[in-house]
């Protein structure tokens, strides 16, 4: 398998994934998706409601990305026998420290982004595997910010440019449904059920790629890339 880190190589592998796997990938970004689409379908403009939004999304996005690990591991494998409960149970001892890394990097990022903008992309960067980190590595919240960054150092150009070309994939996708839910009617209940499609069809996505980059970059590092493996120290931030 080719562990380089090459935008159209990774997407390839993403999608073929999420193809193989969608009916284990698409109920559980359901289950843990719908309220936050909910949250931001009546956000509004109050400022509460919109840091309570950013902070579920944030909180949901790395807890799932933790669940789909170990089915990538499972898949370049060559085992395609995990189910929706596989998923939620191997990310179940890890609950707190996702959640908790996802808000804290959340938070840094977003100012970063909304301040300097430089800072919030380099934080990106190097923070693109904390979620796979946590549960192959079995890292604790901090331990997983220097381990992800350990990871991408020397690899930096190459995760930005597939982490740009996700977004931009995501964004896309996610605009259309919206639009379709827009147009079809004003009130917030459409919205929500159009945000709910949007989340559940994309989350997947970016979800493979932090995993799949997580075990390229551990590859190249000389590491043994399966889950089971024994990790190496995570260093320290």
């Amino acid at each position: 398998m080719n562990r380089n880190i090459e935008v159209g190589d990774v997407l390839s592998e993403v999608f073929s994934v999420y193809r193989d796997n969608a009916g284990v990938l698409l109920p559980v970004a359901f289950l843990l998706f719908v309220v936050v689409a909910v949250i931001n379908g009546l956000v509004g403009t109050n400022w509460l409601m919109l840091a309570l939004a950013f902070a579920v999304s944030i909180a949901a996005s790395t807890l799932y990305q933790g669940m789909v690990v170990e089915l990538v591991s499972d898949v370049q494998d060559g085992r395609r026998d995990s189910t929706a409960g596989d998923l939620l149970n191997s990310a179940a001892p890890f609950i707190a420290p996702l959640i908790g890394v996802g808000i804290f990097a959340g938070i840094c990022i977003g100012f970063g982004l909304l301040l300097f903008l430089i800072p919030g992309l380099f934080l990106l960067t190097i923070w693109a595997v904390i979620a796979p980190v946590i549960v192959v590595e079995r890292a604790g919240v901090f331990e997983s910010l220097g381990r992800s960054r350990d990871l991408v150092r020397g690899h930096a150009w190459q995760v930005f440019g597939v982490i740009l070309v996700t977004f931009l994939i995501v964004a896309i996708a996610s605009f259309v449904f919206r639009a379709i839910g827009a147009a079809i009617a004003d009130g917030p209940a459409l919205r929500i059920v159009f945000g709910v499609i949007a989340y559940t069809a994309t989350a997947p996505i970016g979800a493979l790629v932090a995993s799949i980059l997580y075990f390229r970059l551990r590859a190249m590092k000389g590491e043994a890339a399966a889950a089971d493996a024994p990790p190496p120290a995570a260093p320290a931030i």
